[in-house]
């Protein structure tokens, strides 16, 4: 299956069109998200789920917190008993029972029990992560060592990519400088030039390969991770139910600049989403063929 890489001309580099990037992507959202999207200081727990699956694998985690803690301390009772009740002082004649039919198939029946039913939600889980549904926007999304690139296809009303590159110390203190949002807009070693954004309550497919070596795309806001492989495209989706701005990370170990690498995707309602699309279009205008994903290449067949 053929991947399309285009490149596009001007790409944002400099602090300069950073700066721009930012004060472009403030008409969206003006530093004032709905949502975080991203780990708060001395958090505990996951971050607020974006997403039906997210929700899903918080009440799935925190269901089997509560097994696990049950079984545990189940233990530790049985464990004190034994202590207490069968130790050389307590019990100075011990019991000459070798076999207990009954016992034996308790403890093997009960676990495979407690297995059979986690099972049961761990594979609804799997298939609604692995299975998407039709898609509303298929965008790709492809790694490079240590930065990453989204391109959205024509026929998604696209037609373009930009790259995606983390925003340093001083890009940061520039647009502040510059009366660009906010401090609390720029979290450090998350903020980037460039944002993806999608439309809220839509299925979103995002195609995931590399261009290099193997990096990992995820957002756990939204409950996704995927491996992005070279010369392979795997694919995952979400469907963003609440407004604002989400981070992700790079999740693969991939190099000396593995920790420098996060994306965010900005999800507007739909009217904003199509004001973003044709600036978009102007913004990162290009030359070059137009963006493919593999649906696009499927349907020219």
């Amino acid at each position: 299956m053929a991947l399309t890489s285009i490149n596009i001309a001007g790409t944002l580099g400099t602090a300069k069109n950073r700066l721009c990037a930012a004060g472009f992507l403030g008409l969206l959202g003006g530093g004032t998200a709905q949502a975080s999207g991203h780990a708060e200081p001395w958090q505990l727990g996951f971050q607020d789920a974006a997403t039906p699956i997210a929700e899903f694998i918080h009440k799935f985690h925190d269901g089997l917190l509560i097994t696990i803690t049950v079984i545990t301390l189940f233990v530790l009772a049985l464990l004190v008993a034994v202590a207490v009740k069968f130790n050389a002082k307590a019990n100075p004649v011990p019991s000459q029972t070798t076999h207990h039919v009954g016992l034996e198939v308790a403890w093997t029946l009960i676990p495979v029990l407690i297995l059979v039913v986690i099972a049961i939600p761990s594979f609804r889980l799997l298939k609604q992560q692995i299975v998407p549904p039709p898609a509303d926007l298929t965008i790709k999304l492809t790694g490079n060592a240590w930065y990453w690139k989204f391109e959205y296809p024509k026929d998604a009303g696209g037609g373009f990519e930009f790259d995606v590159r983390m925003m340093t110390d001083e890009d940061i203190a520039d647009a502040l400088k510059a009366g660009k949002g906010k401090k609390e807009d720029y979290p450090r070693l998350l903020a980037v030039d460039n944002e993806a954004v999608v439309p809220v309550n839509k299925n979103v497919v995002v195609q995931v390969t590399s261009a290099d070596v193997i990096h990992a795309f995820s957002v756990q806001p939204f409950g996704v991770k995927v491996d992005a492989v070279p010369g392979r495209l795997n694919q995952t989706w979400f469907r963003a139910t609440k407004e604002g701005i989400y981070y992700g990370q790079c999740q693969e170990l991939c190099g000396k600049d593995h920790a420098f690498m996060p994306l965010a995707i900005r999800v507007v309602s739909e009217e904003k989403y199509k004001a973003w699309l044709a600036d978009a279009k102007k913004k990162f205008a290009s030359t070059d063929p137009a963006v493919r994903t593999a649906e696009t290449l499927i349907s020219a067949r």
